[in-house]
């Protein structure tokens, strides 16, 4: 079983209220083969939200507020989806404050990337849980 950024199977839980579909991650939990997670709204998190971004080790949101907590907090709730679906590994949202795997925006809100990991992609990294984005699983498919 596999743990998906619920996004990536089509649940309108992106911050802007939409999702970012990947067909082919959406095939594998219709065939249940993948479980969906969406860390920021077990986190608390309402959809549609603020955009949020890391920026010095916190997750701040384009309203100033400081979100971290909420954003650990759904981590955890996540990692618990992961172990009650024996799930051996995750795919997840790229850049995503959240799932970013490789890079994740800067805190500046400006689009810059920068070398990192999202709130619950370190905590996977952490319990030695192996990840791939969605891009890395689409070439995979190749």
């Amino acid at each position: 079983m596999i743990l998906v950024s619920a996004c990536l199977a089509g649940d309108n839980c992106k911050y802007s209220g939409g999702n970012n579909l990947v067909p082919e991650i959406k095939e594998l939990v219709m065939q249940n083969k993948a479980v969906t997670a969406c860390p920021e709204q077990l986190g608390t998190l309402p959809t549609p939200r603020p955009c949020s971004e890391m920026h010095n080790g916190r997750v701040i949101n384009t309203e100033g507020q400081d979100v971290t907590e909420q954003f650990m907090k759904g981590a955890e709730k996540a990692l618990e989806i992961y172990h009650a679906h024996h799930c051996d590994r995750a795919i997840l949202k790229s850049n995503s404050p959240s799932c970013g795997i490789h890079c994740i925006y800067d805190g500046t809100f400006t689009h810059t990337l920068i070398e990192g990991k999202g709130c619950f992609a370190k905590l996977l990294e952490e319990k030695g849980i192996p990840c791939i984005d969605e891009k890395e699983y689409l070439e995979d498919l190749k």
